[in-house]
């Protein structure tokens, strides 16, 4: 195997770590909040080391890197922004946390008529 095979299938590997991690992580986690955790960290990070990787085997032809380094930056971006409207959408919905989660900064201030904070 040369140098960059093995760089490769290091990053590769780490990036489906990641989502073994993300998938264990949305079994196992007791609530809606804690699973869509999971999923938008670990499997963003699982997704970009794939690209990643995938975009390192083929560094020969440009524009598959240039693919895989939008579809990154595309993840990168829109993942974590998905997971918070996740979240928010749960808790203006009245979806409860897990009993021990403290403190519940929001609880009390959101007015479901004006759909404001206060």
């Amino acid at each position: 195997m040369t140098p960059l095979e093995i760089l490769t299938l290091l990053i590769t590997l780490v990036g489906v770590f990641f989502i073994v991690v993300s998938s264990i992580g949305l079994v196992r986690l007791p609530d809606l909040y804690t699973r869509v955790h999971a999923g938008g960290k670990s499997g963003t990070l699982g997704i970009i080391g794939v690209l990643l990787g995938a975009g390192i085997f083929f560094i020969s032809d440009l524009r598959i890197v240039f693919k895989m380094l939008l579809l990154i930056a595309f993840f990168f971006i829109t993942a974590p922004v998905a997971a918070h409207m996740l979240d928010r959408a749960a808790f203006l919905t009245g979806v409860k946390p897990m009993e021990d989660t403290t403190p519940n900064e929001l609880a009390g201030r959101y007015d479901p008529e004006t759909r404001q904070l206060s």
